[in-house]
């Protein structure tokens, strides 16, 4: 018998059960934490797996099975030219309408495919930081000066901590670098043009899909785009279609049954759900179903059913550890998302006091307060507002805004598990400390 192990398995039935013991249920303050975390993952499970998460594993799942190991290793690996992999990197945000956790499987497919660790943490750190989306949104709500403040910092950041990362671990990339140029990779099995072409279909799709409302004076293009959204869903799910059949070479008639169910489920939830937030949910679970199905029980191409089976793997990694993350998120700090505000065990006063004015204490609060809690796609600026009504500094608002979109609990714990704790504590630490001087330089600036 392992003494150490008993001894473990012993102390963990003895803190569940102090824990469960002990519980203040009698607390208000506890009980409404309760709340708090069982409203944020009921959000969560709603608004974000299911029309995020899930498209996010099967794009993650395309760069690691179909987008060849060469093709990764010229933009984002060790020997690639650094003005081209830190300019891919740091831009491609504005390609992405994601959220911090749904960056996640993107990135750690391109970095088990051999990307150099500084742009891969560059694409890390720029895909929820600068989408178009959230950049116009800052602009429009919060000021023209923020927004601006916003995307030049954020581009910023992705190279610098990229750099820097790459700098603190210059043995291991040494070490990478050496076995990345006697590594030949194995021919392409088809164009380029073609896979592109897959991949750009998935990713709008997920844009698409969670094109955020917009606000209620806006009458120009964003509403035009967010009243037909599920309709250019829909051209670009067609499209998706013709590349399964022409690119993927899947039998044209299981296609065709797959997206004759999916739009059967549609039109069904449309009629008998009440909830409209909740009608998309239903044929965009169908849809991936059969698209799982059809590629399981494809026999002409084995990277087909590799694809689902990868998307799997990426679920299986990351959804138990950011689930674990959304839950003490919610209990520590709230639920705050739409008009719904439940305070966590951390009163939100304490926040909205801490981050007044521009001292550098109040940025870096600010900035460490960001980076724990969970932001979904654009939620950070109704937020924001919210603070800066309650006499938030300006400061503290940007150095917020650059922590707290590309980080979060749930974040940090998924990307401990890809490469190890001493390069999560160090990304972790740079961004903190890069939105603190960013927040305090601007609140004086201002």
């Amino acid at each position: 018998m392992d003494t150490r192990k008993e001894l473990k398995t012993l102390g963990w039935i003895i803190a569940v059960f102090a824990f469960v013991f002990f519980m203040p249920i009698a607390d208000p303050r506890f009980r409404t934490a309760i709340d708090a975390t069982l409203d944020l993952v009921q959000w969560y499970a709603q608004e974000h797996v299911i029309l995020c998460l899930l498209p996010a594993f099967f794009i993650a799942s395309t760069i690691s099975v179909f987008v060849s190991q060469g093709a990764v290793i010229r933009y984002f690996g060790a020997n690639a030219k650094r003005w081209l992999s830190y300019t891919v990197a740091a831009l491609s945000g504005g390609i992405l309408a994601v959220c911090s956790c749904t960056i996640l499987p993107l990135f750690t497919s391109i970095y088990k495919r051999g990307a150099g660790l500084g742009p891969a943490i560059a694409f890390l750190y720029s895909g929820p930081a600068i989408s178009i989306l959230s950049i116009i949104l800052t602009a429009r709500i919060l000021g023209m000066e923020l927004g601006i403040a916003r995307i030049l910092g954020a581009v910023l950041f992705a190279v610098v901590i990229g750099l820097l990362m790459s700098l603190f671990f210059r043995k291991e990339e040494r070490a990478k670098k050496e076995a990345q140029m006697n590594l030949t990779p194995p021919p392409e099995t088809r164009p380029v043009w073609q896979t592109a072409f897959h991949f750009f279909t998935l990713v709008f799709i997920l844009v698409f899909a969670n094109w955020g409302a917009p606000s209620a004076t806006d009458t120009g293009l964003w509403r035009a785009i967010f009243t037909g959204k599920w309709y250019i869903t829909g051209a670009f799910a067609l499209l998706l279609c013709w590349s399964l059949v022409r690119i993927l070479r899947l039998r044209a008639a299981w296609v065709t049954f797959g997206a004759l169910l999916t739009l059967t489920a549609a039109l069904l939830a449309n009629r008998f759900i009440p909830d409209p937030r909740l009608v998309p949910l239903v044929p965009m679970v169908v849809a991936i179903a059969a698209l799982s199905v059809i590629l399981l029980y494809d026999r002409r191409n084995p990277e087909n059913r590799e694809w689902a089976l990868a998307s799997w793997g990426f679920a299986k990694q990351i959804m138990p550890l950011l689930a674990a993350g959304v839950v003490t998120a919610g209990f520590l700090l709230g639920s705050t998302h739409g008009d719904t505000a439940i305070a966590g065990i951390i009163p939100n006063r304490w926040i909205e006091w801490a981050v007044g004015g521009n001292s550098l204490l109040s940025n870096f609060l600010a900035s460490f307060t960001g980076a724990f809690m969970y932001f979904a796609t654009l939620t950070e600026v109704p937020i924001i507002q919210g603070l800066l009504a309650s006499g938030m500094g300006k400061g503290p608002a940007l150095a917020l805004l650059l922590a707290g979109p590309s980080l979060s609990l749930p974040n940090m714990l998924v990307i401990r598990s890809v490469m190890g704790t001493r390069k999560t504590v160090a990304y972790v630490s740079l961004v903190i400390v890069m939105a603190t001087l960013a927040g305090f330089i601007f609140g004086n600036w201002c």
